[in-house]
């Protein structure tokens, strides 16, 4: 019975091992941002961040498909967030502009570096919660660190349509840095988009529109960044009212069920 049950911990099935091959090229797309930074290769590093983002998006829902999650791929995926969308944006936008700053511009490094990182520990925590309603699951607290980082290179992406005279100020761009940062360690409720369903009706017509989003996106990829970041951000009120509205309901509800756990009115 032993020999049996160390041939298994000595072979891991493909499922287990795939959501962690994600985010391991997630982390090393992150790190090769730089690389093209230092180069002064900017198109390539903001791309590079942009293919980082779909490969953390991709290894948590694979690991849920496959039932593949584990503790470790949990910690992994946190390290590899941390060095992808919390330092190699804020490198980027440094060695693009904030350097000239000096002193200052480092300081938004540091601190945008370390507001990703409590967001993170944060997210972590909260997970453990045992607290937490069913419905806020639908919902993060602040601004995730993937969409942090793609906000923060909003500058560089407008500077690749419009030129640099404006954009590439390192004022703005810092300001820009220390605005998402704070987004990202506030209170603000933001979708999580992880239990959206589409009706059977719906998804012919959803993948039609996949597919002509990516073909947009591939064509004209800097415009639909600048968009998605715009439509983004206009939904931020809009997850803000639906949290509230699901914490009054839930209030409503506990008047019969005093038991039931109620977040905090964010």
């Amino acid at each position: 019975m032993m020999r049996g049950s160390n041939r298994r911990l000595r072979h891991l099935p493909m499922r287990m091992l795939a959501p962690n091959i994600l985010t391991v090229l997630a982390l090393c797309t992150g790190m090769t941002a730089m690389r093209f930074a230092l180069q002064e290769r900017w198109e390539l590093a903001v791309a590079a961040v942009v293919i980082a983002g779909v490969f953390d998006g991709l290894d948590g829902r694979v690991a849920r498909l496959l039932n593949g999650t584990s503790k470790f791929g949990a910690e992994l995926d946190s390290l590899s967030d941390f060095v992808s969308f919390g330092v190699a944006p804020v490198v980027v936008l440094y060695l693009w502009t904030l350097s000239t700053l000096g002193g200052f511009g480092w300081v938004v490094v540091l601190g945008f570096s370390v507001c990703s990182a409590l967001r993170l520990a944060r997210f972590n925590t909260a997970l453990d919660d045992p607290d937490r309603p069913v419905w806020a699951a639908n919902y993060f607290t602040g601004v995730p660190a993937p969409a942090g980082a793609l906000l923060s290179l909003w500058p560089m992406v407008a500077s690749f349509l419009l030129g640099d005279t404006f954009f590439r100020s390192p004022w703005f761009a810092g300001a820009m840095a220390a605005t998402f940062a704070f987004l990202m360690v506030s209170r603000l409720p933001t979708f999580s988009f992880k239990r959206v369903r589409v009706a059977r009706d719906w998804v012919l017509p959803v993948l039609v529109c996949v597919g002509l989003v990516a073909a947009m996106a591939m064509i004209y990829p800097w415009e639909c960044l600048l968009l998605i970041g715009v439509v983004y951000i206009g939904i931020l009120p809009v997850a803000s009212l639906s949290w509230r509205r699901n914490v009054r309901q839930a209030r409503e509800r506990a008047l019969s069920q005093p038991d039931e756990a109620l977040p905090p009115l964010a």
